[in-house]
């Protein structure tokens, strides 16, 4: 069998743990994907309308404001189940396991990162459906525009998978490894997700606009709705790649020396 017929298959194995992992130990997944249901729910009908006025509309403009933000919130949220996953595998002993076995090296890796993505674009869509069943509506998105928007979730998703599952290598534990990624999560709230740049702090501004969350909130948003997306599509594009490439590198060299 070839080495890429190997990975594939190994990658495969490793790619139905985890995803049996997540079927029976279902809490860590739910809690965080209750994060950004819940900041939904909560600035639609709380501060839904003082918000939406702020935009020159009501709720329902500001559900299409903030249903893109949220979208791609959850995929920084679902990954730190990632982070808490890999580490706990680090610290428990099944990765020396793992070692002894003629298994290829990558697969354990690439089936975190593959059950990950998957995990991801599984909470966006009921993140999405609780959006639609609220009154978010797409109507001026085209397939193309719609492909675009999946394609860019899909690729958040991966950077921020390999980010956190170099944050679960470097972990001593599973504490440590939610700490470590939280970022993910805190980032999204310092972005355009909930109000635009404009109606920040002058002195904020450049924290919320030089971070790879808001090019990528701003192109989900223009593919969406239909509105510009200027230079945020190329900006989010690029976050993601080096992102990805950073994680990637981070993770299996962290994982080779642990292995040396």
């Amino acid at each position: 069998m070839s080495t890429l017929a190997l990975s594939a298959r190994d990658s495969s194995t490793m790619l139905r743990r985890n995803l049996l992992h997540a079927r029976r130990y279902p809490s860590l997944t739910l809690n965080l994907l209750l994060t950004p249901i819940m900041l939904l729910l909560l600035f639609v009908y709380i501060f839904g309308d003082a918000l939406g006025a702020g935009l020159g509309g009501g709720r329902s403009d500001y559900i299409a404001y903030i249903v893109p933000g949220l979208l791609l919130m959850t995929v920084g949220s679902t990954v730190i189940g990632t982070a808490v996953s890999v580490s706990n595998d680090m610290t428990e002993g099944i990765i020396a396991r793992f070692r002894t076995m003629a298994i290829h090296r990558g697969s354990v890796l690439g089936g975190h990162v593959v059950g990950s993505v998957l995990q991801s674009v599984l909470s966006v869509v009921l993140v999405g459906a609780v959006g639609v069943a609220i009154g978010f509506r797409s109507a001026d998105a085209t397939v193309l525009e719609w492909l675009a928007a999946f394609g860019l979730l899909v690729l958040f998703a991966l950077a921020l998978t390999w980010i956190a599952v170099g944050m679960g290598l470097v972990s001593p534990n599973a504490e440590a490894a939610s700490n470590n990624a939280m970022p993910l999560i805190l980032l999204p709230l310092l972005s355009s997700a909930f109000v635009p740049i404009d109606a920040m702090p002058g002195w904020f501004q450049p924290i919320a606009e030089y971070q790879p969350f808001t090019p990528a909130i701003e192109t989900l948003r223009g593919l969406l709705l239909g509105s510009s997306i200027g230079h945020n599509g190329w900006l989010a594009v690029a976050w993601c790649v080096g992102l990805a490439i950073l994680g990637y590198f981070w993770s299996t060299s962290t994982f080779n020396r642990d292995e040396n």
